[in-house]
């Protein structure tokens, strides 16, 4: 979740009025607080996350108050390691030559790596239901779904900062982006007001993979209660299925990013973790059947 739309950005020489415009600005002042989208998106996604996954977890026998437990370690957690992980996947825009580097910290400009945020609040978890005496598995699978509709809900941040966009694009549901400035006139595309100047039409990644997360997490759902999974397949049913998508819309994605081996540092990781996904679904079916004859037998 990083990186704003730069002033080389242009719009292709031809195209149609797009049906989603983006936010005038993204941040608001009340009382002298800045309200930010990025923020408030995130905020609200981490709610309904905790809400619903309580609820799954005390289906599977949990207990509710865990949930609350385990989210006051694991969010500070997951925004320490999504913040390290888009740091070190894009140090360019901070250390590099055109780099800023005062702002490696401004968390609130969107930056926030989400296989660093899933390590990082992994760990956290991990630690506080070891420390509960607690299965690591049935947690694991209550929480996947709700936080694929608290990524999808995060997405709407990108959109307040005009960030994580696509390549330009003349199709009807192209989204417009604003030039933005703050009160000097100097460009400030994440905290600035929109001149109502269109940079650009681009194709809006974050709705794709807003809808996607949702399209996924219902699949899940789906699934789940028809064949009754557990030992941690759920979980890796969400990341295989999250990936796949990812793969696709990185390829949509026109910000800079870090390349490794030709490909967009996100596209490869996002190869890596569901190759691992299915070959942990592939181990624990065939689990569950040795154990499933060994008990017939």
């Amino acid at each position: 979740m990083s990186g704003g739309v730069g002033a080389t950005l242009y719009a292709p020489d031809h195209f149609i009025v797009a049906e989603i415009p983006s936010p005038p600005q993204g941040v608001w002042m009340v009382g002298g607080v800045p309200l930010r989208g990025y923020a408030l998106s995130i905020l609200v996604g981490i709610v309904v996350a905790i809400v619903w996954s309580q609820r799954r977890y005390a289906d599977r026998g949990g207990r509710r108050e865990v949930v609350v437990d385990v989210a006051l370690a694991a969010v500070p957690a997951g925004i320490i390691g999504g913040r390290v992980y888009h740091l070190a996947t894009d140090w360019r825009s901070y250390w590099g030559p055109a780099g800023t580097p005062g702002d490696w910290w401004k968390i609130t400009n969107g930056g926030l790596g989400i296989w660093g945020a899933v390590v990082g609040g992994g760990l956290a978890t991990w630690l506080v239901l070891r420390w509960k005496r607690l299965e690591l598995a049935p947690f694991a699978d209550s929480v996947a779904p709700p936080i694929l509709v608290a990524q999808g809900i995060g997405r709407l941040g990108n959109w307040f900062n005009q960030e994580l966009y696509g390549r330009p694009t003349d199709l009807p549901w192209g989204l417009k982006i604003f030039e933005r400035v703050d009160a000097h006139g100097a460009f400030a595309p994440v905290t600035g007001h929109s001149t109502g100047n269109v940079i650009a039409v681009v194709q809006p990644t974050f709705l794709y993979e807003m809808l996607w997360n949702f399209a996924i997490a219902a699949v899940i759902v789906w699934i789940d209660r028809a064949f009754q999974l557990g030992g941690g397949r759920v979980f890796a049913l969400y990341v295989a299925g999250y990936t796949v998508g990812r793969f696709w819309i990185e390829l949509l994605r026109a910000d800079q990013a870090t390349h490794v081996c030709g490909l967009r540092i996100n596209t490869l990781t996002s190869t890596i973790c569901f190759v691992s996904a299915v070959l942990f679904l592939v181990w624990a079916r065939s689990r569950h059947r040795k154990e499933l004859k060994e008990f017939r037998a």
